[in-house]
């Protein structure tokens, strides 16, 4: 996927949160640092974001 932002190459779980953030049926979405830039959040809160995500068994994430 890429993103469609920036244009640059979103990774599986970049993907997975930007889902689990703004729309589970998305067909595009936004790089880590764009969907940063969007919610004015942290990359590093975005990243335990994720890990959390895992953690909890949320299947939108490897």
């Amino acid at each position: 996927m890429i993103c469609r932002k920036c244009g640059t190459e979103v990774t599986f779980n970049e993907a997975g949160l930007y889902k689990k953030l703004v729309n589970r049926g998305a067909t595009d979405c936004l790089c880590i640092n764009c969907l940063s830039e969007e919610f004015r959040i942290p990359v590093e809160t975005l990243y335990k974001m994720i890990e959390e995500y895992k953690k909890a068994g949320c299947t939108l994430f490897a």
